[in-house]
Order: structure tokens, then sequence, then C-alpha cells
């Protein structure tokens, strides 16, 4: 039995992962943002802490009251959205903020406070959710200002972790285009064949994968 940790447990892709690794029989240890948030994945059975991303206090101390808890694979995977039509100059400056506070950020405080519990786990996996939207050589979509800039800089970061933490697995995963509240109903992925696909790029990873941005389907892809 794996212990999980998945941030943003509570619908879509952390949701979805919560069932899956549940349905093997492994320890998921869940975060929402708030108490109504918390009943889908404690019906699957996922230990379940409040957490807003936005709480950089909130996160370190998460991390001590599970000190001594060994963590096999960290997911990280809370994150915001600003619109899908919102223009740069719709684009207030808290929206700025609080989109690279969750998406960036977060994810980094996240390894900070958990990077013990993961080098006490035997598989050593850090795993950030990323985007297509995050490929600056590959994308040629207009808009999303916001979140393809923080999910650039999500993955600029994991990559220096990568460099930072040899003896840690660092991968950044581009999940596809998902029928989620972020996605589309039209999005040609259901949340089952993302994670699916993820869970077994994660399962296979190795320490030459460290540092990478890989795709559900295992491709690698341009930075």
């Amino acid at each position: 039995m794996a212990t999980i940790l998945v941030t943003g447990a509570s619908r879509g892709l952390g949701l979805e992962f919560v069932r899956q690794f549940r349905a093997d029989g492994d320890r998921v240890i869940g975060t929402v943002r708030k108490e109504a948030d918390a009943e889908a994945p404690r019906k699957l059975g996922a230990e379940i802490h409040l957490l807003d991303m936005r709480d950089g206090d909130g996160i370190a101390v998460l991390g001590k009251q599970l000190a001594g808890t060994p963590i096999d694979i960290l997911i990280a995977n809370a994150g915001i959205y600003e619109g899908r039509d919102t223009t740069l100059d719709e684009i207030s400056e808290q929206v700025w903020i609080d989109t690279f506070r969750v998406n960036s950020v977060a994810p980094m405080l996240v390894a900070r406070a958990f990077r013990d519990h993961v080098k006490a786990g035997r598989q050593r996996k850090m795993i950030a959710i990323s985007s297509g939207f995050a490929s600056i050589s590959t994308n040629t979509k207009l808009g999303h200002y916001a979140y393809r800039s923080s999910k650039a800089a999500l993955n600029a970061g994991w990559h220096a972790l990568a460099l930072a933490e040899p003896e840690l697995i660092f991968i950044a995963m581009r999940p596809g285009w998902v029928r989620t509240a972020m996605g589309r109903p039209e999005a040609p992925l259901s949340p089952e064949e993302s994670v699916t696909g993820m869970r077994r790029v994660i399962a296979r990873a190795t320490q030459a994968d460290s540092g990478k941005f890989l795709g559900y389907d295992g491709t690698e892809i341009a930075w």
C-alpha cells in the first residue's frame, strides 16, 4: 500500500486521483479549501485536511502536523483559472496575484513543507499538475495570460527542484484537455482517462525522468 498526498482533492482531476488510488487500496491524504468540499473525497475513504492554497503558513502547519508520515507520491494538483475569454485589459491585478499564488507559489511551498515526508517514502515522487498552456515553444493559442504564465512559472520551479533534490523525482504533467470545471463539455478526455494515463506515467517514472514535462500519455513536452 502506497501513501499519496493530493492537493485540491474535492473535484475534477484531484477527486479522480483519490478515487483511483483508493480503489487500489492506497492510503490517500487530500486537501480541500473548505469543509463543504470534503464530502466527496471522504466518501471515497480519503483522509481530508482543510487547506487554502493561498495560506502559506497553513501549508507549513500541515507539513508539521503530518511529520513522520512517509509519502510515496505527492500530487500538487490544486489550481485556479482566470476564465476562458478574459482579455489582458480585463484581468485585474488581484486575479494575477491570486493565480500566481495558487498555481506557482503554493506548489513550491507544498514541496518545501513535504520534502522530508517524500524522502521517507518508497517512491519519492513529486508530481505537479501543469498545463499545455505552460509550454512556450509549442503554444500558439491566444489569451489565458495569467493561467499560462503561472503554469510556466510552476514548470520552471519544478525543474529547479529536480536539480536541487537529485534523490527525489520531480515531474510536471500535462493532463490534456479534460471535461472538468476548468475544461469544456466538448473536451476529448474524461477525468478517468486523463488520470489513468497520468498514473501510468507516474508508476513507471524513474530518476531519469526527473525535471521533465510529460503528457498524460507519456509524451515529453517542449518547454
